[in-house]
């Protein structure tokens, strides 16, 4: 089992809205232990020398051949991150496991495979599982001899999951649930041995049942023929008075949405970690690509264009890696100090719900960012980029379904923000007296604010500013609209926006500054990078405040409130062109993403 040793203290979920953090406080990739990089460097090797070379016959779905792996990869334990040693896993920390899901994305449709067995498959019996449970699946889990999936949407239920029409009913002698219906889009349905099935007993109570393959009445349909992930399974399961035992009930009636919510939270978490690895693989064939063609007498990565794109998918690659490794620092610090909780499955629960907030910020980042360096590349190739045998053309497919998985990100805009208000309406984090405290702030006299010490400071001031930003709009459209400000999903969406620059911004600004503490030789350009986060997270931080309180206030209140928005906006010039072409450099460099392990 790999440890991590985290500094910063348990900070809650959403506080970072309201609360400064010291570089030091944060976990950053230059904290890896030598155990977590080996873990990493075994994910990557296994990648390389057993899955790439499969590619062509993974894509054509060749019989067999996808399973096959993932019983190669559990056999030098890449599939028992999440299992504790006890059941036969290795018990990795959350960092240690963000490490590994990043590092086995080098081909999207093996990390989709990966993803749906050891995260959204597995840890529903890790985390909810009977001691008898955990006991008969997990060893074979872990080892790969049972393949694990996940079963929630369905063909009328897909983001509205609590509107599942499968059925549970207990037999008469109560020896046994009887299941019917079916489920859509199920991740290694083709080839899985164990399903997670969830089901409405009686028609009612949403619940969780663990249902083996050969259940009579259990059925599973064609693949689907999708855009992208190809090499992956996809296909719809059919139940038919399907019996399973009694035992298989996991967790409790009426209580699966406690399942389905923290095993997404989770997958949300794991699926911005395996966007990072992809984003990482497409850099690296970009540059390569850019230093090798040529046109008008010299390599296109001479060329300020391609260095400006070059430089941007690093800068964005950057901001998602430093979201990613913060938060993994903050679930390990949090899980850690609720060890001595004699609950297990209270304290993962505990855990789980208080970063649902920025799992889903990493969700939503990550899918963009990916989408955002995939498109690039394929620009960087020009017209090969657009041909299969370039494997830009691949990662282009492949990444788009990722806004879609794990909730899609207008379903997880929403969330934030619901998330946000349960939290401050349950006092668990005090966004109203912040509210008030700026109310009263505004109605003095404008005080005159130093940036703190360092190079940074600036930037620093910047994210303050922002969070002062996010409580005027939300506070505006919290008293417009109290209980109905989900219905204005627009305006919600905008806070939500806001809400996940701050959380970039400052996670970049802060890693920045911890490298330059420690004189690591990547800092300046680190700090370039963090400069251009915030100089364009700024320009989205005014905007999205901006689009949600001109729909929220009027007349002379909302130019009131506009006047003060630009006071926490303004900031001095930035030669973004220079910065970018810094990192750029860098890129070009190293001929990959320049903060590897930094």
């Amino acid at each position: 089992m790999a440890s991590t040793t985290v500094n910063q203290r348990a900070m809650k979920g959403g506080e970072f809205l309201l609360e400064s953090c010291t570089p030091e406080q944060v976990f950053t990739p230059a904290q890896l232990t030598d155990d977590q990089k080996l873990i990493g460097q075994t994910a990557a090797e296994f990648v390389e020398k057993e899955v790439l070379p499969l590619v062509p016959e993974l894509e054509q779905h060749k019989e067999g051949l996808m399973p096959q792996l993932l019983k190669k990869a559990g056999e030098i334990g890449l599939l028992g991150g999440g299992i504790p040693e006890e059941f036969g896993g290795s018990g990795l920390d959350k960092v240690s496991s963000a490490l590994l899901s990043e590092k086995v994305a080098g081909y999207a449709s093996f990390a989709v495979t990966h993803g749906g067995h050891v995260g959204i498959g597995t840890l529903p019996i890790v985390y909810f599982g009977t001691e008898e449970q955990k006991r008969k699946y997990l060893p074979k889990l872990a080892t790969g001899e049972l393949i694990a999936c996940y079963c929630l949407s369905e063909p009328q239920a897909g983001s509205d999951a609590l509107a599942a029409r499968t059925r549970a009913d207990l037999s008469p002698d109560g020896k046994h649930w009887t299941l019917n219906g079916q489920k859509m889009w199920i991740t290694n349905g083709g080839f899985a041995d164990l399903f997670t099935v969830f089901a409405k007993v009686d028609g009612e109570k949403f619940s969780c049942f663990l249902v083996e393959r050969g259940t009579p009445g259990f059925s599973v349909g064609a693949e689907e023929k999708k855009m992208g992930i190809k090499g992956s399974s996809t296909v719809p399961i059919f139940f038919e008075n399907a019996k399973i035992p009694r035992e298989n009930l996991l967790h409790e009636i009426g209580r699966g949405h406690i399942v389905a919510f923290n095993i997404l939270n989770v997958g949300r978490f794991s699926l911005g970690a395996y966007c990072l690895g992809g984003a990482k693989k497409t850099i690296e064939a970009a540059t390569r690509y850019a230093k090798e063609r040529t046109a008008f007498g010299k390599p296109i990565a001479d060329f300020g264009l391609i260095r400006a794109k070059l430089g941007e998918m690093a800068e964005r690659t950057y901001t998602i890696e430093s979201i990613l490794f913060r938060t993994a620092g903050m679930i390990e610090a949090a899980s850690e100090s609720a060890e001595s909780a004699a609950d297990h499955t209270a304290r993962i629960m505990k855990v789980l719900e208080e970063y649902a907030i920025e799992c889903s910020i990493s969700k939503v980042f990550a899918s963009e960012m990916v989408d955002f360096v995939v498109d690039e590349a394929v620009q960087i190739f020009g017209g090969y980029g657009f041909h299969e045998d370039y494997p830009v053309a691949r990662a282009y497919r492949d990444s788009r379904v990722n806004r879609i998985f794990e909730g899609t990100n207008e379903i997880n805009r929403m969330l934030i923000i619901q998330m946000l208000m349960k939290r401050a309406m349950s006092g668990a984090l005090p966004l109203v007296p912040a509210a008030m405290r700026l109310a009263d702030e505004v109605l003095s006299a404008p005080a005159i604010e130093e940036p703190p010490a360092g190079p940074l400071g600036a930037e620093l001031l910047a994210v303050a500013h922002a969070k002062k930003a996010f409580l005027l709009a939300a506070g505006a459209a919290v008293q417009r609209f109290r209980e109905k400000l989900a219905d204005e999903q627009e305006i919600v969406a905008a806070l939500a926006n806001v809400v996940m620059e701050i959380y970039a911004m400052e996670s970049a600004t802060l890693r920045a500054a911890q490298a330059l503490a420690r004189n690591d030789s990547a800092a300046p350009v680190m700090a370039d990078t963090a400069r251009l986060v915030v100089y364009d997270g700024m320009d989205q931080v005014e905007k999205q405040a901006r689009t949600a309180l001109e729909a929220t206030v009027e007349g002379d209140m909302l130019r009131t409130q506009l006047a003060i928005l630009k006071r926490f906006t303004k900031r001095g010039p930035v030669d973004t062109i220079r910065l970018r072409r810094n990192v750029a450099a860098a890129v070009l460099a190293t001929e990959r993403y320049p903060f590897e392990g930094r």
